[in-house]
């Protein structure tokens, strides 16, 4: 069984398990509206996280769900937002690993987002380096990582932004191998495709959800994933891992999204969201749903959400000293 698979698996059961262990207080949650702040503007994974969810969440509910877009800083508008409101469970953030990498470049953030509540992780927008077939010749990873190797400095990268989870990745792949390649930043992900797509430049690094429709065109040649695993939405894009290179064996970097609240909720309504959430994501319908979108189902409960996410302080932090990774 898959890691994914498996960890949808736990999640159901924790799903049930946690249903029957809150008191009823807090399954009478929620009596109005709840909100979910996405630091993002619409469109993108962790705004498709948000509807998907807050769809089947208003079901369940039977209350509105409200999707609210702040996007701005990196998500921190978003974090700081929710950060400071009441822990009542009428305020969840829709967080990404995004969140986590502006924690690290941004020593004066204004909150710590390790200190928001965990309820579950949800999701995953693989991310792509792809090329354009017109300015690059290289179909795969190795004849790509031979083209960079050989013309050290030459070749220019697009990403969705200046510490962007795809600058992230690629830099994590480059400082594995040794690599050059020169960052051009865009001001988000759709940007840096179409100036891909367009030919103004020959690499792209993105998430799958941006580039996937072209690259089933033929307008764009996806080269790797930088998952752990292939994407169930795109199957035969290889990973990294895959490639045969010792360098690369373990690398990976996923663009993840989920669910927080505020500091200090009180554990019984966590536990409440956390079940419902995970109550959502074993829906069978629901990996359909976002392999349509080129996102795949991601699932941790609450504690494995935590774990991950301390983890990923201490890599980011490292890649971002590696390469020299600041905030603008």
């Amino acid at each position: 069984m898959t890691t994914k698979l498996a960890a949808i698996a736990i999640a159901a059961t924790l799903s049930a398990l946690a249903v029957s262990s809150v008191p009823a207080w807090s399954q009478e949650f929620p009596v109005r509206p709840v909100r979910l702040v996405v630091g993002f503007t619409p469109g993108g994974g962790a705004d498709t996280t948000a509807r998907v969810f807050g769809e089947r969440l208003a079901d369940m509910w039977k209350q509105p769900v409200n999707v609210e877009n702040r996007p701005g800083a990196g998500g921190a508008i978003a974090g700081e937002a929710v950060f400071r409101a009441s822990p009542d469970g009428y305020t969840l953030l829709v967080p990404s690993n995004t969140h986590v990498i502006t924690q690290v470049v941004t020593p004066k953030i204004a909150f710590n987002f390790a200190d928001l509540t965990p309820i579950a992780m949800v999701t995953n927008a693989p991310m792509v380096i792809a090329v354009n077939p017109s300015q690059v010749s290289a179909r795969d990873l190795k004849e790509f990582t031979a083209m960079l190797r050989a013309s050290p400095g030459k070749y220019a990268y697009a990403s969705c932004n200046i510490a962007s989870t795809p600058h992230f990745g690629m830099e994590l792949y480059k400082i594995a191998l040794g690599l050059e390649a020169t960052h051009i930043p865009h001001k988000g992900c759709a940007p840096a495709v179409a100036d891909a797509v367009a030919g103004h430049i020959g690499i792209v690094v993105t998430v799958l959800p941006s580039a996937v429709s072209f690259i089933k065109q033929g307008r764009l040649r996806a080269i790797a994933v930088i998952d752990a695993d292939r994407s169930p939405s795109a199957p035969d894009i290889p990973t990294l891992r895959e490639s045969g290179m010792p360098e690369l064996k373990d690398i990976s970097l996923q663009s993840y999204y989920g669910f927080v609240g505020p500091p200090a909720m009180a554990t019984p309504l966590a536990q409440r969201l956390e079940a419902d959430v995970l109550k959502v994501a074993a829906m069978p319908d629901l990996p359909r749903k976002l392999e349509a979108a080129g996102m795949d189902l991601f699932v941790l409960d609450a504690k494995r959400m935590h774990a991950l996410i301390r983890s990923d302080l201490d890599k980011l932090a490292r890649i971002a000293k590696a390469a020299n990774i600041k905030a603008e």
